[in-house]
């Protein structure tokens, strides 16, 4: 479990982003962290994921700090996809996939070849193996950068704002995999789509200010004072 103690982020001399944050993330559930822009969705994504450390308070991973996480240990840990993807352009989605098991892991590029390629089938995706990021589309892209996470193990993947670049039908095929994946890691989704969330997570946090407000089922969240339709990005 992943458990935030009373965590602040400020970035420079401004107010805070995210004010006094106490949560636990239970493990096999999809969380959604739900609220409008600003509301310090992303920057509650990025001090999980280790990219920035907050002021004060602690986030711990089944009681340890991840501060004094082993950055290789981290990484197996907790999984980050970010909205633009980051695949690397000028290598093949196999090329991505295989990159940080090799370089990172130390395995060897057969095994880890043959395991890209079952991921790759796995997520119905085995014929994009050889085709680069720019000849695939934004649906494709986003099951190659979780496929990517993915073949580290990790035991939590943040996903920051997944479906802002799916139309409606890809989305809920994006629902549908992300459920089937749900036994191998447990997903924490920042999003500001509540039918998605709806689909999909078990459990919610609203945030507004920098602050918890509400947490709970998805339903719950969403049938108080929220518009039924989503919120702005």
């Amino acid at each position: 479990m992943i458990e935030l103690q009373e965590v602040s982020f400020t970035y420079g001399d401004g107010p805070p982003v995210l004010n006094d944050l106490s949560m636990q993330l239970p493990r096999e559930h999809i969380v959604a962290i739900l609220g409008e822009s600003g509301s310090g969705k992303t920057t509650l994504l990025n001090c999980i994921g280790r990219f920035l450390s907050p002021q004060t308070g602690r986030i711990l991973a089944d009681g340890v700090d991840i501060a004094a996480i082993d950055e290789v240990a981290f990484r197996r840990l907790v999984g980050v996809v970010f909205q633009r993807l980051h695949l690397f352009p000028h290598l093949s989605v196999i090329q991505n996939l295989m990159l940080a098991p090799i370089q990172v892991l130390k395995q060897k590029e057969a095994n880890t070849q043959a395991e890209a390629l079952g991921m790759l089938e796995r997520l119905s995706i085995a014929e994009l193996s050889e085709a680069y990021p720019a000849n695939i589309s934004g649906g494709q892209a986003q099951r190659v950068a979780i496929a990517r996470s993915l073949m580290l193990k990790p035991e939590y993947l943040l996903l920051d704002e997944p479906t802002a670049a799916l139309d409606v039908q890809t989305t809920g095929d994006f629902a549908n995999w992300l459920l089937d994946l749900m036994a191998d890691t447990t997903f924490v989704v920042v999003t500001h789509d509540l039918p998605f969330a709806r689909a999909v997570a078990s459990h919610g946090v609203l945030l507004e200010a920098g602050r918890i407000v509400r947490n709970g089922t998805v339903d719950e969240l969403t049938a108080q004072q929220m518009p039924r339709q989503g919120m702005p990005s």
